[in-house]
């Protein structure tokens, strides 16, 4: 059962969190590295977006060792650059961090946690191990320490793609990911706006007979939410916004930048001129106070942290109060498994989940680093009851997935010429 706004308010757990209530274990902080993975993606496996192509994957995972043995993993974003997370960790983290209590996590990661680039997004990182480290000493699974409520095991996953087409070569590929996702047994996919647009002559009014398109191959009961990645003026949003409503469309994600001053407010009219599709966002966010004006002044209905950025303890606030103010949180989950599983965890434990993005790019780092890998099953995910986190990384990960140097980002040469 949900807590009124009073109880919520008056709740002596939200004081210090989860571990207000929690018995506290006397362990000690022995060590913490960083091991750096990379695999390069096949051409035919490589996906592009605005003006880039990504041609490998990397995976970074933090792992925090005890005095009693017990060992915590997590995965900070590797958009942070993972050489750069790893010199990090090692010069900056890791000296603050030995002979430190784990149930201190709030103390020794609250203050640092911020922003979706560069290598202080280490921080998400070692607060996903700690929380690991936290719930195996409970011998509990991670989301029954975070509950207040009654948890739930069971996620509704939906398919996170649209980056397989391209505006200059098939854009008939984005209807047929739609359509392959649904005969997989997902109820919902969310898609990108595709390739630069400008190098294809494409606007919000070549854009829509694609959207009324993609919508007549799924059918009217699959969900489908679209991310602008920032990419649109406001003008250009509300112009799509009418369209949107006919096709029942869940929710719009990020479609104009948050950054300048003045964003919230073009927020706010973008969500004004919508009557029942969603606003969402917040994936370069990272604490409950950046998070608090956006929710405050209405921009956004969904919040969508994302525990490679945020951590678990800034996520679990963030969604607590976007739930005391009656918004949804749908975590924004697009790297490997060790991520969704982190972020799995949390939905699992927080009342006003809706459902949790899973990336469909090949990445051998969602399943293949696992003992027990994580499996959706007809559009589901059945959380592990394992303690922890619940996953198990296989030995010899370096020697398998050796790190490559340099972005995963290259610019797209095949881009039509402006």
């Amino acid at each position: 059962m949900s807590l009124s706004r009073r109880q919520f308010l008056s709740s002596p757990v939200l004081a210090l969190g989860p571990l207000a209530s929690l018995p506290r274990e006397k362990l000690s902080i022995r060590d913490v590295k960083v091991t750096i993975l990379s695999f390069p993606l096949p051409p035919e496996k490589r996906w592009r977006t605005a003006t880039i192509e990504v041609w490998k994957t990397d995976c970074v995972v933090v792992e925090v060792t005890t005095d009693q043995g017990l060992a915590g993993i997590g995965e900070p974003s590797p958009y942070g650059g993972p050489a750069e997370i790893k010199q990090f960790v090692e010069t900056e983290i890791r000296p603050l961090l030995l002979g430190k209590n784990p149930f201190d996590v709030d103390a020794l990661c609250g203050p640092w946690i911020g922003g979706a680039r560069g290598p202080r997004v280490a921080w998400a990182g070692i607060d996903v191990a700690l929380w690991d480290i936290i719930a195996k000493a409970r011998n509990k699974p991670l989301y029954e320490i975070l509950a207040l409520e009654k948890p739930e095991r069971r996620l509704r996953m939906y398919a996170s793609g649209g980056v397989e087409y391209a505006w200059y070569t098939r854009p008939e590929d984005l209807i047929e990911e739609g359509v392959r996702y649904k005969e997989q047994g997902y109820t919902a996919f969310k898609f990108r706006i595709g390739t630069e647009w400008k190098n294809s002559g494409m606007t919000v009014a070549k854009f829509i007979p694609w959207l009324r398109r993609l919508r007549q191959a799924t059918g009217p009961r699959f969900d489908l939410m679209l991310e602008g990645n920032m990419r649109w003026t406001v003008d250009e949003a509300l112009e799509l916004c009418p369209v949107l409503e006919e096709l029942k469309i869940l929710w719009l994600e990020e479609p104009a930048p948050q950054q300048p001053k003045g964003a919230i407010e073009q927020y706010r009219r973008i969500n004004q001129a919508l009557a029942t599709v969603r606003v969402s966002g917040g994936e370069q966010l990272a604490t409950r106070y950046e998070f608090k004006e956006w929710i405050d002044r209405g921009a956004y209905d969904i919040v969508q942290p994302d525990a490679n950025t945020a951590g678990i303890t800034e996520s679990w606030n963030i969604a607590r109060t976007a739930h005391l103010h009656g918004k949804l949180c749908c975590p924004h989950n697009w790297h490997g498994g060790l991520t969704t599983a982190a972020n799995a965890q949390l939905v699992a434990a927080i009342p006003n989940r809706l459902m949790l993005e899973l990336n469909q790019t090949f990445n051998p780092f969602k399943e293949e680093i696992f003992e027990e890998p994580l499996s959706v099953v007809k559009g589901y995910l059945t959380v592990p009851n394992r303690p922890g986190l619940g996953v198990r990384l296989k030995p010899g990960l370096q020697t398998r997935f050796p790190f490559l140097p340099g972005s995963y980002a290259r610019a797209n040469s095949s881009l039509p010429k402006i």
